[in-house]
C-alpha cells in the first residue's frame, strides 16, 4: 500500500529548485591567504617607518639595493635555472604586449582629447599601463601559483620591462617635445638598454635557452642572496607609503588608477582568451597586468619634468586599492578553475 502523502512530499522536496551557488568559505580564505600576506608585509614597512625604526635614508638605499642588485639576481636565478621551452609562452608575451600597447594608446588619446597639460598628459597615460611588475606582480603571482608561476612570470617580465620603459619615456617626453629637445637617441638607449632588470632577465633567458649548467656553489649562493628580495621590496613600498602624497587632481589620479587596476587586466584577459591562452598562463597574464602603478613612475616623472604630484597620487591610490582589485581578480580566476 502506497503512502500517497509521503510520496507527494518527497516529490515536492525533489522538485524544489536549489538556491544559487554561493562562494564557499574555503575559496574566500584561499584568496585571503594569497593577497593578505603581501599587504601585511607592506603594512609592516609602513609601521616600521611610523615607529622610527627605519627612515627615508634607509628606504632610499633599500630601493637601490633591491632594484640594482637583489631583484636582478632573483630574476637571473629563477629564469636561468628553469626550463625555458617549458615555461615560455610566446602568445602570452604577445597578448600582454598588445594589452599594454592598447591601454597606452587609449589613455594617451583620452588625455590629449581632454586637453590635459603636457606635464599631466604623459603621467596620466603612464599610470594607466605601467605597473609594479617586479615588486607586486611577482609577489602576488608567487603566492597564487608557487615557483612554477613565479618562473613563468619572470620570463614574461623579461620581455615586458623593455616595452614598459619605452612607452613610459615616450608618454612623458612626447607631450613636451616642443619644450625640451635636449633628449637625444643616446638618452633613450640608456634608459632602455641600461635597465638592470632588462639585463638580468635577458641574461637569465640566455642561460635558460641554452640550458647552461648552474654550478652548485653559484646556485646555493643565489638561493641565499635572493631570499631577501621580495620582503625588502614590500617593506620599501610600505615605508614609502604616505596618504599625504594623495593630493592634486584626484579625479585624474582615480581615473588612471581605474584604467590600470581594472581596464588593463580586462583587456589582457580578453586578448589572452581570444588567442587561446588558458590555465596558468591566463592567470599569470591577468595578475601581472593588474599590478598597481610602480614607484618608478614617480621617479621617472620627476626626472623627465612630468607632473610628479599627479604621479605620486596615482602610485599611492593604485597601491592602496590593489588589495581589493587583486582579491576580485583572484576570485574570478579561481571560479574559472585557474
Amino acid at each position: 500500500m502506497i503512502n500517497v502523502g509521503h510520496y507527494q512530499t518527497r516529490c515536492v522536496i525533489l522538485s524544489t529548485p536549489q538556491p544559487p551557488r554561493v562562494v564557499s568559505m574555503p575559496l574566500f580564505i584561499e584568496i585571503l591567504t594569497i593577497v593578505l600576506p603581501v599587504f601585511l608585509v607592506i603594512a609592516l614597512g609602513y609601521l616600521l617607518k611610523r615607529l622610527g625604526l627605519i627612515d627615508q635614508a634607509f628606504l632610499f638605499q633599500t630601493n637601490r639595493l633591491v632594484y640594482y642588485i637583489c631583484l636582478p639576481l632573483l630574476l637571473f636565478y629563477k629564469i636561468g635555472s628553469a626550463d625555458f621551452f617549458a615555461n615560455f609562452n610566446p602568445t602570452l608575451v604577445a597578448a600582454s604586449v598588445a594589452g599594454i600597447t592598447l591601454m597606452f594608446a587609449l589613455a594617451y588619446a583620452y588625455a590629449a582629447l581632454r586637453r590635459y597639460p603636457p606635464k599631466a598628459c604623459g603621467v596620466f597615460a603612464q599610470g594607466a599601463f605601467r605597473g609594479n611588475l617586479a615588486y607586486m606582480g611577482l609577489a602576488i603571482t608567487l603566492n597564487a601559483y608557487g615557483e612554477a608561476g613565479f618562473t613563468r612570470a619572470g620570463i614574461l617580465m623579461g620581455f615586458l620591462v623593455p616595452v614598459l620603459n619605452f612607452y613610459a619615456i615616450l608618454a612623458l617626453l612626447w607631450p613636451q617635445r616642443h619644450q625640451d629637445g635636449r633628449r637625444g637617441a643616446a638618452f633613450w638607449v640608456k634608459q632602455i638598454a641600461g635597465n638592470p632588470l632588462i639585463l638580468a632577465s635577458f641574461a637569465g633567458i640566455f642561460w635558460s635557452y641554452f640550458a647552461l649548467p648552474m654550478p652548485v656553489i653559484l646556485e646555493r649562493s643565489l638561493n641565499i642572496a635572493t631570499g631577501m628580495t621580495l620582503p625588502l621590496a614590500l617593506i620599501a613600498i610600505g615605508g614609502s607609503f604616505s596618504l599625504e602624497k594623495l593630493r592634486g587632481d584626484l579625479f585624474r589620479a582615480g581615473l588612471s588608477t581605474g584604467l590600470k587596476l581594472i581596464g588593463l587586466p580586462l583587456i589582457t584577459a580578453v586578448l589572452l582568451q581570444s588567442l587561446g591562452v588558458t590555465g596558468l598562463d591566463l592567470g599569470i597574464g591577468v595578475l601581472m597586468a593588474g599590478a598597481p602603478a610602480a614607484t618608478a613612475n614617480y621617479i621617472m616623472a620627476h626626472q623627465l619634468k612630468g607632473d610628479a604630484e599627479l604621479s605620486g597620487s596615482i602610485v599611492m591610490m593604485s597601491t592602496l586599492l590593489s588589495a581589493a582589485s587583486y582579491t576580485g581578480a583572484l576570485y574570478l580566476l579561481r571560479t574559472m578553475g585557474i
